[in-house]
């Protein structure tokens, strides 16, 4: 049977960014309460949609890849903040991008959203019913964020990521897929006031809720034996990974991660620290700034790992193709803005607290 190999690969990453120090102004925090309980320094906030951070990233993967926008057949963006629930921003993706071949569908499963689609995208190279799918990580998270909740407000950021997905040749590929969900748990991350459960009560503004105990405690399990039972269902030991690239949630977990699987850190890929949480977004951005910095080499046997909302977790190992280096280039971007990434927030907040009818 077929698999899917990445051939292209991007990012999007706002220019506002927001620091630990910016967010000591206006919360009850610092930056090494947040530093040595995160691993996070700053992050960025858009000052655009969704659908323009996956755009900017579908660009510079596509140009990588060095195909054209109706080159691509299949369109999957992997988000839990779309710009609106109807249509997909899939859908929007499609017309900014000009992918005007693609089929396009949204997949929700909040930070695991990456490694489902790419799970997605894995079948429907193998049975044939698409050949060159585009696969797009984007999150604007800081619409959820509360600056009266520090436990979350310090905790996340917004971006994107991209790959391409075409046919493997021999040897390359995903290899193995290991994906799981346990409902009985949605509640302790979810996001209210965002769905049907609201509709009539206009008043109430989307909050985000994290049991933080209790998803620390599951990722650090479920994301260890994900990644441990994709390995071998692939046929290789954890001495074969020359690289884990996990979502990136917290220090804390990464590291817990690799213990589980026995990995030293130089074959662990970090980037919290500029970035945050990006939910969907992470793993792709970590791919594509792992590729720019060289540490990935032709044949590389990676694996993604995952956790998240639902609760979702999820684990893919794969081996990276011939080409590390890109066909050809994007100059895609967002447009500059004159915002802060605090100032972002702030209007965010203002524009939260009128809508509880407080300002």
């Amino acid at each position: 049977m077929r698999r899917a190999t990445i051939t292209g690969w991007g990012k999007c990453t706002p220019p506002a960014v927001l620091t630990n120090e910016d967010l000591e102004a206006v919360m009850d925090t610092n930056d090494e309460w947040i530093t040595t309980r995160t691993g996070i320094k700053e992050r960025r906030i858009t000052h655009t949609e969704t659908s323009d951070m996956a755009t900017v990233a579908g660009r510079h993967a596509i140009a990588t890849a060095g195909l054209e926008p109706e080159d691509i057949d299949l369109l999957i963006l992997a988000t839990c903040t779309p710009d609106r629930i109807i249509p997909s921003a899939a859908s929007l993706v499609q017309a900014k991008l000009g992918v005007t071949n693609a089929a396009c569908l949204d997949v929700n499963a909040a930070c695991s959203g990456f490694v489902y689609g790419l799970s997605l995208a894995n079948g429907m190279i193998a049975t044939g019913a698409a050949r060159r799918v585009l696969l797009i990580g984007a999150e604007k998270l800081s619409t959820l964020l509360d600056i009266e909740d520090r436990s979350t407000a310090v905790l996340f950021g917004d971006g994107a990521g991209a790959v391409v997905l075409e046919p493997a040749g021999d040897g390359d590929g995903v290899l193995a897929l290991n994906l799981g969900t346990d409902g009985g748990l949605a509640g302790i991350l979810t996001v209210t006031g965002f769905g049907t459960e609201e509709i009539g009560n206009v008043a109430e503004q989307f909050s985000l809720y994290m049991d933080g105990q209790e998803v620390f405690r599951n990722a650090v399990t479920q994301m260890g034996e994900a990644a441990t039972r994709a390995v071998a269902e692939a046929g290789l030991s954890l001495e074969d990974v020359d690289i884990l690239i996990p979502h990136q949630a917290n220090t804390r977990i990464i590291d817990a991660t690799a213990r589980r699987m026995k990995l030293p850190p130089e074959k662990v890929f970090v980037n919290i620290t500029g970035y945050g949480n990006t939910s969907a977004a992470s793993i792709p951005i970590a791919l594509t700034e792992a590729l720019e910095s060289e540490l990935i080499r032709p044949g590389a046997v990676i694996v993604f790992v995952a956790f998240g909302g639902g609760l979702t977790w999820g684990a893919a190992c794969l081996r990276f193709g011939d080409r590390v280096t890109p066909l050809g280039t994007s100059d895609a971007r967002l447009p500059a803005t004159s915002f802060t990434g605090l100032d972002l927030l702030l209007q965010r907040q203002d524009e939260r607290r009128r809508r509880r009818g407080l300002a």
